[in-house]
């Protein structure tokens, strides 16, 4: 993480869980994530919420020929509660990663595919919530 994600690697973002269908990933609560208003920074719960829905993109398109690139084309957020505590990210939309790339390499067009995803503490206490959509595309020869 730290090569490709630095910000992510100093703010602490991990992957808990993964597979073809579903993604967790967390972010803490400590001096660099959070505001002046003592909960998690808003900037910092989209990094860990992306990572969420773009690790399983990410998968989908491992080795796959030809080439599929993926970028964010939309995103909205919903911030409900403070966060006070370490933030879990769940999305279990991963198989629409996959089904969007096979589209897209059937079809040749680009392809986009909302994921959702989920924030909570370990509480329970949902605190954010958000929807990625991102475009699939091939690469040129």
């Amino acid at each position: 993480m730290m090569k490709s994600l630095p910000m992510g690697w100093i703010a602490g973002l991990r992957v808990r869980e993964l597979d073809s269908g579903k993604c967790t990933t967390s972010v803490p609560f400590k001096y660099l994530t959070k505001n002046p208003f003592k909960s998690t920074y808003f900037a910092v719960q989209s990094m860990a919420a992306e990572l969420s829905t773009a690790t399983p993109c990410l998968l989908a398109v491992t080795g796959k020929k030809p080439s599929i690139a993926f970028i964010i084309v939309d995103l909205k957020a919903t911030f409900s509660k403070k966060a006070t505590d370490r933030v879990y990210f769940t999305c279990e939309d991963g198989a629409k990663a996959f089904e969007a790339v096979e589209k897209c390499i059937q079809t040749g067009e680009s392809v986009a595919a909302t994921f959702k995803t989920i924030g909570k503490m370990k509480d329970g206490t949902i605190v954010s919530e958000f929807e990625f959509t991102w475009s699939f595309k091939q690469r040129s020869s």
